[in-house]
């Protein structure tokens, strides 16, 4: 194509003017409008940025495009996939973490000492900071929480907006650094005081920019959405109201997205599970989906759940309350006594939840036959279910779904958002019936729409790539373990998984077999979901708090309604790509601002048993010291500095040895620690070895963690 060619020319040369680069290829005057749509394009593919005065050419090589990420001591990196460049102090012209620079590598760096100079400050990623408010007599500084950014923010007396000493805000930069000078700001919010309810997770959604508050609009438009399903409403849809159905959740649980049915028809058992219809009420590009779209899904930060809907929609008329009339997408779902799918429908309906049932009152039906009074009259139906589950998960084990063990945590708060306990949590016999019967909904959905072959939005996780795989097996290799990559499947990962179970380094071989995997994303086109070893997946389960459900119910109920259009086609095919690229990537900071809020409370918790002992497992060892994991989940840093002895890490067989005393450290070895530090800022927390244990058992949970895409 004519644009490969333009740009290969102009990555051989330097940067230019656009009078010369007419010069160059000998272009016209009347051919300037369609060249000049070319370096458009170009510019838009990111091949080349224009810096207001000449072209230049991005080939990845001399001239690099990307983030910074700061440092603490004032240097920084430009973030690459393949090598970062270091960029000093000196070369940073003023960029911050998280700009979006374009950098010019310097002359004589190679190899993996590449060294660059930022020239242009293209995206800055940081137009407001959260910071501690340290006050003065005529100014004042913010102290940003985030350690990578290397500079205080310089406040001047009449920007502070009535901050005191201490306080948490948030400060809008006015004045970007200039050499010798720090950067200045204005304070635009006052979060409160470190320590106050709430502060620590209000402080982390700022720095991530979630929005914690809808817009005048968005609570207007909200207000004005009925509360009651009205006769209207229902016409055209299947009248399920009579059909015994109820819903499974957490005793804390407000917004119900899916509840269940099952019968006896014919000899065959039929599921069926009803998901909240909120395309009913969310249109789109309204107010409310506008404001969804934006956020991408629902936030759960310990105590604090920042909703994708309205309270009015999430926990009112989209949820599924008992004994309330509620419009529901239900899919049946007909097995045979091997558990077989042998046939399905998806329809509109109105349903009525006979009652709303908690996992820990079924479980303990299930498991220890003790009835509550909640669930009296649905034993038989909850056994059947039981029934039923158990053998769709033995057969999507059989496939080769992948089992991760992973320990969570659930943190108990007090009213003031301080945690009072932390423990692991528990995934008993309904979670997991709940977990199977969405995630067979998830797959007949997918499939069924697959082909009709329509644009939809798929949930896939792809098959790892062979570098990836074959670093992991040098890993491996070195505890006497193999991964299978001839022809590799889910099964042999499942495998490699079975052979370590109950062993001391099970919990290091499953993270480093997860870090070896893709990362399971949203996609306009169908691929395999690699760790359920499914060959067709989407998320059609919780639309009260995904966007990508709600996208697909909207394809859905056009198809139902017969209103896919030609034009509603074309206009599919051109949205989706972008709907899936932003879902996935709020997906992404959602997870992070969870992990982030967690390891903050968990360091809270840690600060008021600073000097107790814990029996602890090493679950990492590095270069700078080595991991431990308490019995309740919580991890800390026992650093080499802070051991008797002079600790080397041996990177090819992941032990820490001693120089003076050979004392070795595997990853798996149990010791007893002393709590030292934690920071409640970053959520880290320090130990140190008092001693050694040999045969003690704190008990690293054995729970099945291949369902986590429900």
């Amino acid at each position: 194509m004519i644009i490969d060619k333009v740009y290969d020319r102009l990555k051989d040369s330097s940067p230019m003017t656009k009078d010369k680069i007419y010069k160059v290829f000998e272009i016209g005057k009347q051919e300037r409008s369609a060249f000049d749509k070319i370096l458009k394009t170009l510019e838009k593919d990111g091949r080349v940025f224009f810096d207001g005065q000449k072209y230049i050419p991005i080939d990845g090589q001399k001239y690099r495009r990307g983030k910074i990420q700061g440092n603490e001591r004032g240097f920084g990196f430009l973030l690459q996939a393949d090598e970062d460049v270091f960029i000093s102090q000196k070369n940073l012209s003023s960029a911050l973490n998280g700009d979006e620079v374009l950098v010019k590598v310097l002359e004589g760096s190679t190899g993996h000492s590449l060294e660059g100079k930022v020239i242009q400050i293209i995206d800055r990623g940081n137009k407001t900071v959260v910071g501690t408010f340290q006050k003065k007599e005529t100014f004042g500084f913010v102290v940003p929480d985030d350690d990578k950014i290397a500079f205080d923010i310089y406040i001047a007396k009449k920007d502070t907006g009535g901050a005191q000493d201490n306080q948490k805000v948030v400060v809008k930069i006015k004045k970007w650094p200039e050499e010798g000078k720090k950067p200045e700001g204005m304070i635009v919010e006052i979060l409160g005081y470190k320590g106050e309810k709430g502060v620590d997770i209000l402080s982390i959604a700022r720095d991530m920019e979630i929005p914690t508050e809808f817009s005048k609009a968005v609570k207007s438009a909200a207000r004005e959405i009925p509360q009651k399903v009205t006769v209207k409403d229902m016409a055209g849809r299947k009248d399920l109201r009579e059909l015994t159905t109820f819903t499974i959740d957490g005793a804390d649980s407000k917004d119900f997205d899916d509840a269940i049915s099952i019968e006896e028809i014919d000899g065959k058992l039929r599921l069926w599970v009803h998901i909240a219809d909120v395309s009913h009420y969310v249109k789109e590009s309204d107010e409310i989906d506008k404001e969804a779209y934006k956020r991408g899904n629902s936030y759960y930060l310990v105590d604090k759940v920042i909703p994708m809907l309205p309270e009015e929609l999430s926990n009112g008329i989209c949820s599924l309350n008992e004994n309330v009339d509620r419009l529901a997408f239900s899919v049946y779902m007909d097995f045979d006594k091997n558990a077989k799918l042998v046939g399905h429908k998806v329809m509109n309906t109105v349903i009525n939840s006979n009652k709303r049932l908690v996992y820990t009152n079924v479980s303990d039906f299930l498991e220890n036959g003790v009835v509550h009074e909640s669930i009296k009259g649905l034993e038989e139906d909850l056994t059947k279910m039981n029934e039923l589950a158990l053998k769709l998960r033995k057969k999507r084990m059989e496939r080769g779904s992948i089992d991760f063990d992973f320990p969570e945590a659930y943190i108990d708060v007090d009213e003031n958002g301080k945690p009072v306990d932390v423990r692991k949590r528990e995934r008993r016999t309904a979670d997991k019936l709940i977990e199977e019967f969405m995630l067979i909904t998830n797959e007949v959905v997918a499939e069924e729409y697959f082909w009709m072959e329509i644009p939809f939005l798929y949930r896939i996780h792809e098959k790892p790539d062979a570098e990836r795989v074959e670093n992991l097996n040098k890993i491996l290799r070195h505890l006497g373990l193999k991964l299978n990559t001839q022809n590799m499947e889910s099964k042999d990962f499942q495998n490699l998984i079975e052979s370590v179970k109950g062993k001391d380094e099970e919990l290091f071989v499953s993270t480093i077999a997860l870090r070896s995997l893709m990362k399971a994303k949203y996609s306009e086109l169908n691929d395999i979901h690699f760790g359920l070893a499914a060959k067709y997946y989407s998320h059609f389960t919780s639309p009260i708090r995904r966007y990508a459900d709600l996208t697909i119910h909207r394809i859905m109920k056009d198809v139902i309604k017969g209103k896919l259009t030609d034009g509603r086609l074309r206009y599919l095919e051109v949205v989706l790509p972008e709907i899936a690229d932003h879902v996935s990537a709020m997906e992404r900071l959602a997870q992070d601002a969870e992990r982030t809020v967690e390891s903050v409370k968990f360091a809270e918790y840690m600060e008021e048993r600073i000097g107790e002992e814990y029996p602890a497992i090493i679950t990492s060892i590095t270069s700078f010291g080595m991991f431990a994991q308490l019995e309740n989940t919580i991890e800390g840093l026992i650093s080499y500095q802070d051991m008797d002895d002079y600790f080397e890490y041996d990177a090819d067989n992941f032990k820490a040895i001693g120089r003076d005393t050979g004392k070795v450290y595997d990853i798996g070895d149990r010791v007893m620690i002393k709590v030292v530090g934690a920071n409640t800022l970053k959520g880290t927390v320090d130990f140190i070895v008092t001693e050694d244990i040999k045969d003690i058992d704190i008990n690293l949970p054995k729970e099945d963690r291949s369902g986590e895409d429900e």
